[in-house]
Parts: C-alpha cells; sequence; structure tokens
C-alpha cells in the first residue's frame, strides 16, 4: 500500500523556508501573550518573572533619569568649585560603575534561595527592583542637595 502523504525531506533548503514562517508564529503568539498579562494579578509563575522583569525595567529607566539628573548636578557643583575641590561628577561616576555590579551580585546571590526553580528569575528581578527604587532615592538626594 501506498501513502497518498508525500514526505519532505528534512534538508537545509526545508528548514531554511519553513523557519522564517515559524519564527514569526512563535513572535507573533509571545506578543499576544505579554498583551494578556495582568500585572496587577499574575497567576502563573510566568507571568510572576514576566511583572517582575517589567517592574526592574521601570525602575531601571527611571533611575537613569535621576543618574542624568545628579551627574549634571554635580558637574554644576564640579563647575563652581576651584580646582582643589572639584570631584563630585567624578565621585558618582565612579560610585554608578561600583554600585551596578554590586546590585546584580547581591540579586544573584539572593536568587540562590530558589536556584534552579522557575521562581529563580523572579526573586533576581524583584531585587534587582528593590535596589534600583533605594539608589534611585539615594540619586535624589544627591540632586536636592542638603539646601544650601
Amino acid at each position: 500500500m501506498r501513502s497518498c502523504v508525500t514526505k519532505l525531506p528534512l534538508t537545509a533548503k526545508t528548514v531554511l523556508t519553513f523557519l522564517p514562517a515559524l519564527v514569526l508564529a512563535c513572535l507573533a503568539s509571545a506578543a499576544k501573550a505579554n498583551e494578556k498579562i495582568d500585572c496587577g494579578y499574575p497567576l502563573t509563575q510566568m507571568e510572576m518573572t514576566f511583572c517582575a522583569q517589567q517592574s526592574w525595567e521601570q525602575a531601571d529607566r527611571q533611575l537613569n533619569e535621576v543618574y542624568g539628573e545628579a551627574l549634571e548636578h554635580m558637574t554644576q557643583m564640579d563647575s563652581m568649585l576651584p580646582q582643589s575641590l572639584k570631584g563630585a561628577a567624578d565621585a558618582l561616576k565612579d560610585a554608578q560603575r561600583a554600585w551596578i555590579p554590586f546590585r546584580d551580585k547581591a540579586c544573584t546571590s539572593y536568587g540562590f534561595l530558589a536556584r534552579g526553580g522557575s521562581m529563580e528569575p523572579m526573586l533576581v528581578y524583584g531585587c534587582r527592583t528593590t535596589l534600583t527604587k533605594q539608589r534611585t532615592e539615594e540619586l535624589k538626594e544627591l540632586v536636592q542637595g542638603l539646601g544650601n
């Protein structure tokens, strides 16, 4: 008995022909899934991790904005100081460059509470959000100064 279905040979050409369509279908599906996630009430671990990532990304954007303001403030402060007292902007840059790896390593270690589990990335993102918000507040204090 002969099959009426012809099997496609699995060649590189066949794979390359169908791969773009498959990738587009997957991306469209993922984008559609993201539209449905309610971060006010995530239901699954995947949703909780997605929402934690979104929260961290938002906190990071705000941090970058406030860091820019703080750096501008420190640069302006440097411009008014005698040469022997300058260094506010450089000190801030050095502090920020040291803080970023600290945050990342501290949060990686926090993720070990659920090492290898589906909850680990959510814990890392949550930690990053918390530390990033704390750092943003510290930078706001630099912008506001001591009232002088």
